[in-house]
């Protein structure tokens, strides 16, 4: 990684400031300008480009996104927007990796040392170093039913089952009620291998997050069988008693101590930040957001292409944004000031759009409403639109009567909130504000879904093949009415907390 970009683009940011000091150039005639589309494809085409090396936050490949779009932005006539004299245009985000390091697995029978292979266990923390010793073992079978009583956890190793239903959410559910640890026994199917193929990868989050440290680990058939020996139970009558309608959780003769390390590794990233000032700024604000970040490099090592573009997810989001804000800039001003964020970390898990929550350039009351844009390059022209996070905001009834004046069907469906948890606008929602995705590509779930299927994450979302642009363009065009729509001060009420 070159250490040199961070200052490069510190650089930019303060020649932005002084940029903004001189006259912006007239645009050209609307009759001079290429047609919407053709302004997409040509943004598409250069931040999905090689040069761009996926936009990875933390390398070469991001500072050239932001220098792309702080130009552009800034050619429109925006202004900074993230209200820091010290850090104009780009908002600084620290983001720490973690990478599984090391893990040990030890296990007393009665009191008495058991031979276990390290082979035969994984164990993962979520924070740097965890350590649990001489622990006692609680089999909770499954795990499907409610948790057992937080007496009964409290200090204890949970062992469960490996099912369908072990992806996460219950091994968070028993730590959440007590448990010091947890033990997953693979099912056989699902291999060890399998596991640390998965669970081996770096995880991100933001410098400022105190990870819990939960430890959670995976045994082997056969080292969980080995376990057993000598102390009155066998792995196929502990799943069978799992298997009865009474089961309730039972003590097991055994104790773990535990231990997992991580590395950990700062990365200095940013999110960019414009806006337009509007005619009465204390009336709140309207937002539209857009992740820009990728995975840079996520093909298989042995892959002749590697560099995943993210070309859909999300250069078409970026490349609405900024016509959104192209469009708005030559027209009249809003009462509202309109507010662009172009967030880093969206892939790492919505890290970006947290971090603008936390520390954000305005007071989150002040939002009207947020709108985010992503993968939108997917349906045709004349597509109908979806609301993603439809129910979950007071802003459905507004959005329905800017559609029927912009005469698209606005569709009733909740499809697309499947999906709501996925995007940048969730971390808002966790905050009270307003924020939904109006788009065309959730139209037709089944659509989305192919992309999701297809060339999703991997390195075919690139420029070797024709992007659909219609329903895009369309979607520009209505969220320009939306920004003036909401925009209206006398139309649309700040909400009232």
């Amino acid at each position: 990684m070159n250490r040199d970009w961070f200052a490069s683009v510190r650089k930019l940011a303060l020649l932005f400031a002084a940029a903004m000091l001189l006259p912006v150039p007239v645009m050209a005639a609307a009759k001079r300008e290429p047609p919407l589309t053709a302004r997409l494809k040509t943004h598409i085409e250069v931040l999905a480009s090689d040069a761009f090396e996926g936009r990875e936050p933390g390398t070469e490949g991001e500072a050239k996104t932001l220098r792309y779009l702080g130009q552009r932005w800034f050619e429109i006539g925006l202004v900074s927007g993230t209200n820091d004299p010290g850090n104009p245009w780009f908002a600084p985000v620290t983001l720490v990796a973690r990478e599984p390091a090391a893990s040990t697995a030890q296990f007393n029978l009665r009191g008495r040392r058991v031979y276990f292979p390290q082979r035969d266990a994984l164990i993962l923390t979520s924070g740097q170093r965890s350590l649990i010793s001489n622990a006692p073992l609680l089999f909770v079978g499954k795990g499907e039913g409610p948790p057992p009583q937080r007496n009964d956890l409290a200090g204890r190793v949970a062992v469960m089952l490996d099912s369908d239903m072990a992806d996460g959410r219950l091994q968070n559910a028993l730590l959440d009620a007590g448990a010091s640890a947890v033990l997953t026994v693979l099912d056989g199917d699902r291999t060890l291998e399998n596991v640390e193929a998965r669970r081996r990868r770096t995880g991100y989050a933001l410098v400022d997050d105190k990870p819990g440290g939960d430890l959670e680990g995976f045994l082997t058939r056969q080292g969980m069988e080995r376990l057993l020996l000598g102390s009155g139970f066998t792995l196929a009558g502990l799943e069978k008693l799992a298997a009865a309608k009474d089961f309730v959780p039972l003590a097991l003769p055994l104790n773990a101590t535990l231990e997992a390390t991580s590395k950990e590794t700062r990365i200095q990233t940013h999110n960019v930040i414009g806006k337009i000032v509007g005619k009465k700024p204390l009336s709140g604000s309207v937002l539209f957001m857009a992740h820009w970040d990728h995975f840079g490099q996520c093909g298989e090592v042995t892959a002749e292409n590697r560099i995943c573009n993210g070309a859909v997810d999300n250069a078409s989001g970026l490349a609405s944004l900024t016509e959104i804000a192209r469009l708005l800039a030559r027209d009249k001003r809003l009462d509202r000031d309109v507010y662009f964020l172009a967030t880093t970390g969206e892939e790492l898990g919505l890290l970006g759009a947290h971090a603008f929550t936390e520390n954000p350039p305005l007071p989150l009351g002040q939002i009207v409403a947020a709108f985010n844009i992503d993968s939108n390059a997917i349906a045709p022209a004349g597509t109908p639109l979806a609301i993603v996070g439809k129910g979950m905001t007071a802003l459905d009834d507004e959005i329905a009567k800017v559609a029927k004046k912009e005469k698209r069907v606005l569709l009733p469906s909740e499809a697309g909130n499947a999906y709501v948890r996925r995007q940048d606008g969730w971390a808002l929602l966790q905050h009270d504000v307003p924020a939904v995705m109006v788009t065309s590509a959730y139209a037709d779930i089944t659509r989305i879904e192919r992309f999701f299927d297809g060339d999703y994450h991997r390195p075919s979302d690139d420029l070797n093949k024709p992007i659909e642009l219609g329903g895009a363009a369309e979607d520009v065009t209505f969220h320009v009415a939306l920004a003036r729509w909401f925009g209206d001060a006398g139309r649309v009420e700040l909400p009232k907390k």
